[in-house]
């Protein structure tokens, strides 16, 4: 192994391990105290470097690129504010078990508190955000500590890695010089030829942090339990939120067949879109936002247990649904260590493998004779839940194909149509996700739907998105002009690495869901100053300056040529769809009651 320096010592042991535990993706931000790092990365044929010029949007494409992936991606940057620009991206990934490898240059702690450029306390910048904090001692050229910097490097990796999996933080305290320059005085006497025989001994060697996963089960007795009161109780209903997996959304629907239980699936659940056809003994139930707004619907639907996976759901319909019903059984299954609970009505928690879970109570060698071999009655309340589901898809699909306004929740529907099997859809916050939500219905298309609901945050929507692409097939992005201006700078990646993706654009010439908040009647005289916030912007510019492909389109026509060519073009493409925030409201809430008042007929 090249050694020049002691800060090279370090970075290069460290580096080499990380690749030898797994690691293949690194963002790297230029800037000169994180030197050693780079250039440790940029040499390491093994891991793939990808250049940001932005911290924080580099911060979003690792998030997507990791989400995608399902795998540790690492961040380089440099000291000072550049560290602080990490810090969306990381609480977004810690929120929603996102293993992130932070890794900061830093000056050394001489020049700490003491007015040096450049430099601000970066001892645990991001609190309690990441699962853990390191700063690595200034490099020095010792057998005892080359060790513990492999150590190091395979505990980050392995925490980042283990249940529950998230972001962790490794400060690098760098003194000059910090080029890959010789300083032979680094080097105490006959140190090289010990450290090459100790690397040499180590190359066939596993990495020295044992990675660990959970294993955690159900006790057996519990499960007959469970079982036992799950199937004495036809009134039940399986509540899946947002989760990544779509592994754990096939099972969850072997579990809704066992009980014959409805599942409410959450858009980004993976449970509205799967390779199997869906069925009725497997009801999955994707319009729960409307229905469960009519108080005379939603009380004939009360369950007196409810099954919850994943995070807390999008629509605020099915959450005040839940919180009414606190006093039914609601069991949480989750499996890492957060309580997703914050209507606090958690009957009963297990934090272990989801995947697990269903499997435990699906799998009749677990389960005695008398169990495996009771008939499960036909279940009225699947039935009912079954019959206003279809009779809303009904109506909804009706509604909206006489609309033909540039309805942003029509966009949904339309897109449920087109997309090809195999492709990912990504989903911005505010009302995209919402809309989808509510109007994007259930698909037997395998389509795997991203979208950053850890913390809901508006910012690097557009850096995640170009991050899931990198690793994936052709993308298409949904998100509004405010996300979409916020993010800006994340666009230079799809120019720079020539990614795939159709990124659409709602724009309604500001913050659009506002105007579904009671700030639009109660804050009349500021309100559209200071939370509608026209910018009058559009965005043909910024894709001539980016090097993307534009295209304008003002009908349902035009945007199903322009969606059906692009998906099949290489490269990035910008499809910007004008709206009026007004007419949105009025055209949500019309429609909202036209398909209420045909459910009560």
């Amino acid at each position: 192994m090249k050694i020049e320096n002691r800060n090279y010592a370090f970075t290069r042991t460290f580096v080499e391990e990380l690749s030898r535990c797994g690691l293949k993706h690194v963002c790297i931000c230029p800037g000169s105290r994180s030197t050693p790092l780079t250039i440790a990365f940029a040499e390491n044929p093994s891991i793939q470097s990808w250049i940001h010029l932005d911290e924080r949007s580099a911060g979003f494409f690792a998030l997507g690129m990791a989400k995608a992936l399902g795998e540790p991606v690492a961040l380089v940057c440099t000291s000072g504010t550049a560290a602080a620009n990490f810090l969306p991206a990381t609480v977004e990934a810690f929120f929603t078990g996102i293993p992130l490898i932070i890794l900061t240059g830093d000056r050394p702690p001489e020049l700490w508190g003491w007015g040096a450029n450049q430099t601000i306390n970066q001892v645990g910048i991001y609190g309690s955000h990441v699962k853990e904090s390191t700063t690595m001692p200034v490099p020095e050229i010792t057998l005892e500590l080359l060790s513990f910097v492999r150590a190091q490097a395979c505990r980050t990796f392995g925490v980042a890695t283990s249940n529950p999996s998230g972001p962790i933080h490794v400060n690098f305290p760098f003194r000059e010089p910090l080029e890959p320059v010789r300083v032979d005085s680094d080097f105490p006497k006959d140190i090289e030829q010990s450290i090459d025989e100790a690397w040499t001994g180590r190359q066939n060697a596993k990495p020295f942090f044992a990675i660990s996963t959970s294993t955690d089960v159900v006790k057996e007795s519990e499960v007959l339990e469970l079982f036992d009161e799950l199937d004495q109780i036809p009134e039940g209903i399986i509540v899946c939120g947002p989760q990544p997996s779509q592994d754990l959304g096939k099972k969850i629907v072997e579990l809704g067949k066992r009980f014959k239980y409805p599942i409410l699936a959450d858009p980004l659940s993976q449970i509205r879109t799967q390779q199997e056809s869906i069925n009725d003994d497997t009801m999955i139930v994707d319009c729960y936002d409307l229905f469960l707004r009519d108080p005379v619907i939603s009380e004939s639907l009360s369950p007196k247990v409810i099954l919850r996976f994943g995070g807390f759901p999008t629509s605020k319909s099915l959450g005040q649904f839940l919180e009414k019903h606190s006093n039914a059984k609601q069991i949480v299954i989750h499996g890492e260590q957060q309580w997703i609970d914050p209507i606090h009505a958690g009957s009963q928690v297990f934090h272990i493998n989801p995947s697990k879970f269903c499997g435990q109570l699906t799998d009749p060698m677990l389960l005695t004779d008398d169990l495996i071999l009771r008939e499960i009655r036909p279940r009225v309340f699947l039935a009912d839940w079954a019959r206003i589901n279809r009779k809303t898809q009904a109506v909804i699909r009706d509604q909206l194909d006489e609309c033909e306004e540039m309805f942003e929740g029509k966009l949904f529907s339309e897109l449920q149509k087109m997309l090809p099997d195999g492709l990912s859809l990504f989903v911005g916050n505010s009302m995209p996700i919402r809309d989808m939500d509510t109007y994007f219905p259930s698909t037997d298309k395998t389509i795997q739907i991203f979208g950053n609901r850890g913390a809901s945050g508006i910012d690097g929507i557009v850096s995640t998105a170009l991050g899931v692409a990198s690793v994936t097939e052709k993308l298409v992005v949904v998100l509004g002009d405010i996300s979409f201006y916020h993010d800006l700078n994340g666009l230079l990646a799809a120019k720079e690495y020539q990614i795939d993706a159709t990124i659409i654009v709602l724009n309604n010439d500001g913050g659009g869901i506002f105007s579904f908040l009671p700030q639009k009647e109660k804050a009349e005289g500021v309100f559209e100053r200071y939370f509608g916030t026209p910018h009058g912007l559009n965005f043909q510019n910024a894709a001539k300056f980016y090097g993307l492909g534009y295209k304008q389109t003002e009908t349902w026509e035009e945007f199903r040529s322009a969606l059906s060519k692009d998906i099949k073009r290489k490269g990035t493409t910008i499809i910007e769809i004008p709206g009026n925030r007004e007419s949105n409201l009025q055209l949500h809430q019309t429609l909202a009651k036209r398909i209420l008042s045909n459910l009560r007929t």
